[in-house]
């Protein structure tokens, strides 16, 4: 039975991710407003301080954001949503509208028999966009906000199918059902539901890939650092529950790191989640 469910949770996605009007989740409204209007080539400061304004969670990040020490080192805080977007920029408001998202899915009340997963998840997911900016920092010279955005959503495949199984009782029941589907099929979930929300093909490809095992010698690009730092957030911040999953191998960090340096990589990503969660209040 439990397998025939997992199919029909599977069949309902792909048909609602396939056709021409895409039926999104409702957790991401508000993304998906955000997606269209950062895709507007006359949007302005002002249009995008409207939409963000007219969602009081959102707004309120975006302030906090804008406030944080990372953000505001001259301490000169803004209480204005305008404002908030001009020091953040424009592009930082997609990754605030995700954030958002995922925190009024994990606190609504469908997902509510799976909180054990959600708040690993969640801590999961913030260690792992924390270690993609220091990665791409320190190591691929990539763009570092861009690694922190593919970090945040890496997972939201896991996110997505939760939300659908919560109305299907015999799968909440059935807790190693429910992790062979999330297990197996977030990263392929997860890929096709950013790509109907038009994100850029280098974060879709990472995202993809993110857990398909290969040998990296140089972490040089988005998929690297994203695969690299899912490994190492597996070590002390799974959202696997080993009483059904083997968990994740990461052997192969001793290939890439001395152990002073991964060390040195954890240590400043704590930083970095401490300055993530602050910045977004969570």
């Amino acid at each position: 039975m439990t397998n025939a469910i997992t199919f029909k949770i599977l069949e309902d996605i792909a048909r609602d991710l396939s056709g021409d009007k895409i039926s999104f989740p409702t957790f991401l409204d508000i993304t998906f407003q955000v997606r269209s209007a950062l895709k507007d080539e006359n949007l302005n400061v002002e249009k995008l301080s409207k939409l963000v304004g007219a969602e009081p969670l959102m707004s309120a990040k975006i302030i906090r954001m804008a406030n944080s020490v990372a953000l505001n080192p001259s301490g000169r805080e803004v209480a204005d949503v305008k404002s908030a977007i001009v020091r953040v920029g424009m592009e930082a408001v997609r990754t605030v509208s995700f954030a958002v998202a995922m925190e009024q899915l994990l606190k609504s009340k469908q997902m509510q028999p799976f909180e054990g997963i959600s708040q690993r998840l969640w801590e999961h997911t913030a260690h792992v966009a924390a270690l993609c900016r220091v990665l791409a920092r320190r190591l691929a010279k990539i763009n570092g906000d861009e690694a922190m955005f593919a970090g945040l959503v890496h997972d939201i495949g896991v996110f997505y199918l939760m939300s659908r199984a919560a109305g299907f009782p015999e799968m909440i029941a059935d807790k190693a059902a429910l992790y062979d589907l999330l297990v197996g099929w977030h990263d392929n979930i997860g890929h096709a539901l950013l790509s109907a929300l038009g994100l850029p093909e280098s974060v879709l490809v990472a995202v993809q890939e993110h857990e398909t095992d290969r040998e990296i010698k140089d972490i040089k690009t988005l998929p690297d650092v994203l695969y690299v730092a899912n490994k190492i957030a597996n070590r002390a911040a799974s959202w696997r529950d080993p009483e059904f999953d083997a968990g994740v191998d990461t052997s192969m960090l001793e290939t890439i790191f001395d152990p002073e340096m991964l060390a040195e990589i954890i240590d400043e990503s704590e930083e970095e989640v401490h300055s993530l969660k602050a910045a977004l209040g969570t």
